[in-house]
């Protein structure tokens, strides 16, 4: 028997006030027949922002005429595309998603000002395009987020500087970051999922400090990387799983102590 999806009737594109698509009075209608727009594949006038895009990067020419037009999706796609001469006129348009488009092509000098714009998504664009003092003081956006793609792009001796974030999905991103001379200060972070990220990236030596980790996820990390000064601290550790890892590790470590000194003249 023939599964009832196969039968499923492909929905009627629709445009973005909810209409059906017609090809009728399409004004590219020469491009249909050479096959550069597709009817509920590649269109600009399908809601659909991937059959959107699919149009305007086969047609790049046709964007600037769509720069004005009222569905936003429309006007940031176009926005990819067009001239950078006539986009600037999108830098407050009201939709942000418009404002990031142009946001991430106009010269910064243009649009230096959208570091304050009152969406995440804009200023997220601005975090990964400026630089200096002005990169540095998205440290303190009030969107994690927006500090997220910060910290991702500041130099690695301001980082310190975000090691307090009250976010830990942000301190985490400055735990991998983070100078090994300095990465130790985040060992004693109240989240553990930080002293995690700072543990992947310890010396072997320096692990010994969170032997006594309250998360197991953590001390399974140090049963993995640590040296013989934090392994048989962890051998008898209260998880069954940690405490095999460390014996197995201590053990493997011993027997090749024991061959080096053999074969030692």
């Amino acid at each position: 028997m023939m599964s009832a999806g196969r039968h499923a009737a492909v929905p009627e594109p629709t445009d973005w006030l909810g209409r059906p698509v017609s090809c009728v009075d399409c004004p590219h209608d020469g491009m249909r027949a050479e096959g550069r727009c597709d009817r509920g594949r590649v269109c600009v006038r399908d809601r659909r922002v991937r059959r959107i895009d699919r149009f305007f990067a086969g047609n790049p020419g046709e964007a600037e005429a769509y720069l004005d037009h009222p569905y936003f999706e429309i006007r940031a796609l176009a926005a990819k595309r067009a001239s950078l001469f006539l986009i600037a006129r999108l830098v407050g348009d009201p939709e942000p998603d418009v404002r990031a488009a142009v946001a991430q092509r106009l010269p910064l000098a243009r649009v230096a000002h959208l570091r304050d714009d009152p969406d995440r998504k804009v200023r997220m664009v601005m975090a990964q395009r400026l630089e200096g003092a002005a990169l540095v003081a998205m440290l303190a956006d009030p969107d994690y987020a927006v500090r997220l793609v910060a910290v991702r792009h500041v130099p690695v001796d301001v980082l310190p500087s975000a090691m307090q974030d009250p976010d830990p999905q942000v301190r985490c991103e400055v735990a991998r970051r983070m100078k090994p001379d300095v990465l130790p200060a985040m060992l004693y972070d109240v989240d553990p999922l930080v002293r995690i990220a700072a543990a992947e990236r310890l010396a072997p030596a320096q692990l010994v400090a969170l032997v006594g980790d309250p998360d197991l996820r953590v001390r399974w990390i140090v049963a993995e990387r640590g040296d013989v000064a934090a392994l048989p601290r962890l051998c008898n550790d209260p998880d069954p799983e940690v405490s095999a890892r460390a014996r197995s590790r201590l053990a493997a470590l011993d027997r090749r102590s024991c061959e080096e000194n053999r074969d030692a003249p």
